[in-house]
């Protein structure tokens, strides 16, 4: 599999990475085997990314990873993320106190001394506006606890102010498809600026996977069914925002511009993959199989200007009016 610099970090990472959220929870019923068995067909794929958070599970995919890498000779790079686990979430808590609490825990969950990456995990906007919070992720560092950081955020000018401070190496966004957005201007900016962009929701909680239908039924506690009006956290990370119906649509129209033998879900990340600010996108599957088939996206040629247009067509006809103004 191809690898990309992930920004100034000085580590090339694999262009396909793994997203662990429903390894930890808001998926339905994983079990600990599942979650430790995806994990494992991503090691084994050749993937050496993987993404993480300290409220997945409240600590249990940090966990999980944590017991796979002890048993393999696998090295990949481990981004996790701090911040939601304040209660009010709000920005007077992202203190020096409060990340570095939440960054011990995640160390102790990892087992490690220092982590890779930590991102702070879609703070309110005003805490991009707060120099404070950028300073006291640099004495992180400077003590050794995080090796570097970034940020995940829900919105493109969320991204655009955080590459601002200096220390900021990485930007984690939902982009696909039905999120185009953050192509335009935040790409540019990014590339410009040597950030690595980190691509998360990819296959629009599996929507872009071509194997949901207006039948398809979800669990009490998967985000699918709880919150697609954003009840329980922003609503662009469930379906990206697309109402499920008509993302339905949609599907079927961008199905026909899929050459037969690629999956659907191949044709959204290699469309991902074809814009040169990507460093590495993260979908999460617990299906080994599903994994496997994700990774050979990678090796798959750019797509053409006629599909390229394609995805653009379908998304203006069904998607744009729903989220572009958003996000």
């Amino acid at each position: 599999m191809d690898t990309r610099p992930l920004g100034t970090t000085g580590w090339n990472v694999t262009e396909i990475g793994l997203g662990t959220w429903n390894v930890g929870s808001d998926w339905g019923e994983v079990s600990e085997a599942e979650g430790k068995a995806a994990i494992r067909a991503a090691l084994e794929a050749g993937i050496d990314f993987l993404d993480t958070a300290d409220v997945y599970g409240d600590g249990r995919s940090e966990r999980l990873i944590a017991e796979v890498l002890a048993e393999s000779e696998a090295d990949p790079v481990v981004a996790t993320k701090a911040g939601r686990r304040l209660d009010p979430h709000t920005t007077a808590g992202y203190s020096r106190e409060n990340l570095e609490r939440f960054v011990d825990r995640s160390r102790e969950n990892l087992q490690t001394e220092t982590l890779d990456l930590l991102q702070l995990h879609c703070p309110p906007t005003d805490a991009y506006y707060r120099p404070s919070v950028f300073e006291a992720l640099e004495g992180l560092v400077d003590d050794g606890k995080i090796a570097h950081y970034g940020v995940s955020v829900e919105r493109a000018e969320e991204g655009l102010k955080a590459i601002e401070y200096p220390g900021v190496e990485t930007v984690q966004i939902i982009a696909n498809p039905f999120r185009q957005r953050p192509t335009e201007l935040f790409f540019e900016e990014a590339a410009r600026r040597d950030i690595g962009v980190i691509v998360r929701v990819p296959l629009a909680s599996g929507l872009l996977t071509g194997a949901l239908d207006a039948e398809t039924t979800f669990p009490e506690d998967d985000h699918r069914n709880y919150n697609r009006d954003g009840d329980a956290f922003d609503v662009g990370e469930t379906f990206a925002g697309v109402p499920f119906e008509v993302g339905l649509e949609a599907v079927d129209a961008l199905e026909r511009a899929v050459p037969d033998e690629w999956s659907l879900a191949q044709f959204t990340l290699r469309w991902i993959l074809d814009h040169d600010a990507v460093s590495t996108v993260i979908p999460g599957s617990t299906n080994p199989e599903h994994v496997a088939a994700n990774v050979e996206a990678s090796s798959l040629r750019s797509l053409t200007d006629q599909e390229r247009a394609a995805v653009r067509d379908v998304y203006d006809e069904y998607v744009r009016e729903h989220v572009h103004h958003r996000w």
